[in-house]
């Protein structure tokens, strides 16, 4: 580790809403960041103007956001380095660009088009289907390397439209030492002249990059490994700079369930899981769902993502972000591709909603179901949240499977109806009635008891008698303690669906 202060950047393209991809990109920043004391940075690469999204970059912000990925300098924050967004630093570009061509390590295009068209046609002809502007190819073409030094001069004054390419050094092996990747070796004839300086006076992704992690005193680089072809390119623009480069390090691609191919934005929603952090509504109207607005806990969320690709070394699973922080390192991030699973991201929403205390469980149930749980008092709703979350994977399932804790239920599972009840079983209820009408102290411990006690007088096994038991309170086969529902239901309104259940189920058996 070098002793400059870290900086870190996540620098999303606003093109469109922002994968869970992009989300964790940004967590392995914000986490190598805060480990090592130093500053993470939000920048937003806009340089693409033709596929700019209306909305993208405040969706991104939002999103990061409700992940609880706090930046503490950028776009929406401000700081010493800024503008934070390229389309704002447009005019400082042009003067780095040409300094490369005035020290000949980039150069002027002037190609239009159709020129570069017709070169690839005659390629095609000439069966070399993937013809690329390079060392070779340069030379027969329109460009300040092959044209005289007047024509060219007079070009520019004329304002003929032109890019500016990077010369790409012929046959030198470039080679950089990436940080979960270890030594990357990549020979420059495999490498075209990327255009730097776009006609529309914009930078390329390649030079506003470089640029903006250089006056911005980026020290690590960390991102998705679909950025690691671009590397070579990067790392030769920094010597050609004569800067020094930031250490590199390429995450594993996140990949679908059954591990063919990448997840991709296309995949949300079609294989039943989001793939975005919070819904996102495109221009057509069309809706992608978001982890948010399904239920998951944004801590789950983000639990479940720092597990793609990233491993401890401990038997450990549940992280909150300050854990995360003191565990996390780059040394510990996979070079493979990690599937993603929905079952395991439901586990992790499982634990997490467990942890919640009562009374933030039905602060939220409350959210979620609106008016229909108005009258329930506030210490009865967060015991019914205790009894169930251990049954729920969203804070709404403490209501949709335990909705016989706020109202007497009108269905009875057919099943348990068939096999469990009986005349003897009707008969063994109104008995228990009575012993439930007797108790003076109605808690679950004594109804437990007293259930015993009956079992024991009666001669019959708990499987004879609770399934009824729970079939008259809950209309349910299966569920949690129903000494614990009996005492939260209380006294009265316990007896009173076993009065008027039983005649119930008995004409359902009739």
């Amino acid at each position: 580790m070098s002793d400059k202060s870290v900086r870190v950047r996540f620098a999303p393209s606003p093109t469109g809403p922002l994968h869970m991809g992009g989300v964790r990109t940004a967590l392995y920043n914000y986490l190598f960041a805060k480990k090592h004391n130093g500053t993470f940075i939000i920048r937003i690469e806009d340089t693409d103007q033709n596929r700019f999204v209306e909305g993208a970059e405040e969706y991104i912000l939002e999103a990061l956001k409700w992940c609880g990925i706090t930046p503490d300098e950028g776009q929406g924050v401000g700081g010493d380095y800024g503008p934070y967004k390229q389309s704002e630093r447009k005019e400082m570009y042009k003067p780095y660009a040409e300094q490369l061509v005035k020290n000949g390590k980039a150069y002027y295009a002037f190609d239009t088009g159709e020129d570069l068209d017709k070169m690839r046609k005659q390629a095609q002809q000439m069966k070399m289907p993937n013809w690329q502007y390079n060392s070779v190819t340069r030379s027969s073409m329109q460009n300040s390397l092959t044209l005289p030094e007047d024509e060219v001069q007079k070009r520019l004054e004329n304002g003929d439209p032109y890019v500016i390419r990077f010369k790409m050094p012929r046959n030198e092996d470039v080679r950089f030492e990436d940080k979960i990747r270890g030594w990357v070796v990549v020979n420059t004839n495999n490498l075209d002249d990327k255009v730097l300086y776009k006609s529309d006076g914009m930078p390329t992704y390649h030079l506003a990059n470089i640029v903006d992690d250089h006056t911005m005193k980026i020290t690590h680089v960390i991102r998705g490994e679909e950025w690691l072809p671009s590397a070579p390119l990067h790392v030769l623009l920094y010597e050609a700079f004569e800067w020094e480069a930031p250490t590199f390090a390429h995450c594993p691609l996140l990949l679908r369930p059954d591990g063919n191919g990448k997840l991709s934005k296309r995949d949300g929603d079609r294989l039943g899981f989001p793939v975005f952090p919070i819904d996102w509504i495109a221009a057509d109207g069309e809706k992608y769902s978001g982890y948010r607005e399904k239920g998951y806990l944004s801590g789950a969320f983000i639990n479940m993502l720092a597990f793609l690709g990233w491993n401890p070394g401990t038997t450990q699973e549940i992280f909150s972000l300050e854990q995360m922080i003191e565990a996390f390192s780059l040394e510990r991030v996979s070079k493979a591709g990690a599937k993603f699973d929905a079952d395991k991201t439901n586990w992790f929403q499982q634990q997490y909603l467990r942890a919640e205390s009562p009374t933030t469980l039905a602060k939220m149930l409350r959210e979620k179901t609106g008016s229909e749980l108005q009258n329930v008092a506030d210490a009865y709703l967060e015991q019914a949240c205790v009894l169930m979350k251990e049954r729920a994977t969203f804070v709404e399932d403490i209501y949709t499977e335990g909705k016989y804790l706020f109202e007497n239920p009108i269905e009875f599972d057919a099943k348990t109806v068939a096999k469990k009840w009986n005349e003897l079983a009707e008969e063994l209820m109104l008995e228990w009635s009575n012993k439930l009408e007797a108790l003076n102290t109605f808690d679950a411990e004594n109804i437990e008891k007293s259930f015993k006690a009956f079992l024991e007088e009666k001669e019959q096994k708990i499987g004879k008698v609770l399934p009824a038991f729970r079939l008259v309170l809950t209309g349910k086969g299966m569920g949690p303690s129903m000494f614990e529902i009996a005492a939260l239901l209380g006294k009265e309104e316990s007896l009173s669906r076993m009065k008027n259940n039983i005649p119930t189920i008995k004409g359902l058996k009739a």
